[in-house]
């Protein structure tokens, strides 16, 4: 009888002391009169886009194990955005991408030491892809200038392409195609920067978020296979990192 009497009295110590750390930090919260200053203001339009594009082409390359690569390849992304800011440091809106990729090996040695090697001619690669983001968004002022505040992003993103690898020639010759859809939701803080009233530069950083994806490939167009993956991820993930140019309208 005695210890349930010690147990209830440390459990009324234990709720009055995380109450009494609230009510005073909410006191304090409203005696400040902290001022809300509109970063982005009510009204405002978010637009951006961003391109890229990459080419290079191998004659008789050669990178560690790899000896005389002989191909060319070449990679291009486009992705506008448009946002609304409904109100003051809250905006919603979208984002699209397109990406498109082709690499051709005509012909490359794998030496592995100099009584082991592999030759692969003859390959060609192509994918395009293509997804659909809401973004929703929050901003907020370093102190009290307007030209350097910090951004909240969560995005819901939806997704798709296509993709074929071939090799071989004649009776050689073998191939497959595949088809892929994606779902993703994350969060991605990042940092913003007006370089003028019109203009500003963006960097954000994925934090976390859940991905899923299933694949179809079809080998010969005889043999069919299905992979899904779904991942989590909680922890900053340095190789999302984006940098981007918005412009405030």
């Amino acid at each position: 009888m005695n210890i349930s009497r010690q147990y209830r009295f440390i459990s009324l110590f234990c709720l009055v002391t995380m109450l009494f750390p609230i009510t005073s930090y909410a006191q304090e919260k409203f005696s400040r009169n902290i001022e809300n200053i509109s970063f982005v203001p009510k009204g405002q339009w978010i637009g951006g886009v961003s391109v890229n594009y990459s080419q290079s082409d191998q004659n008789n390359y050669q990178f560690l194990i790899f000896e005389k690569i002989s191909g060319d390849t070449y990679t291009f992304k486009v992705s506008p955005m448009l946002l609304y800011a409904f109100k003051d440091n809250l905006a919603m809106g979208g984002r699209f991408a397109y990406s498109r990729s082709r690499t051709r090996l005509e012909s490359a040695d794998v030496v592995l030491d100099s009584e082991t090697d592999y030759n692969v001619d003859n390959l060609y690669s192509i994918t395009h892809s293509y997804s659909g983001t809401y973004c929703f968004r929050q901003y907020m002022s370093l102190g009290a200038n307007t030209r350097f505040g910090l951004l909240n992003e969560v995005q819901l993103q939806l997704g798709g392409g296509q993709s074929k690898i071939c090799s071989g020639t004649g009776e050689d010759f073998t191939g497959t195609y595949s088809r892929h859809f994606d779902f993703n939701v994350g969060l991605a803080p990042g940092l913003i920067v007006f370089l003028n009233n019109y203009s500003a530069l963006e960097v954000n950083v994925g934090v976390l978020g859940f991905n899923y994806r299933h694949n179809k490939y079809t080998t010969d167009r005889i043999y069919v296979a299905n992979m899904r993956t779904s991942s989590a991820n909680f922890k900053i993930n340095l190789f999302s990192i984006t940098f981007g140019m918005a412009f405030y309208i």
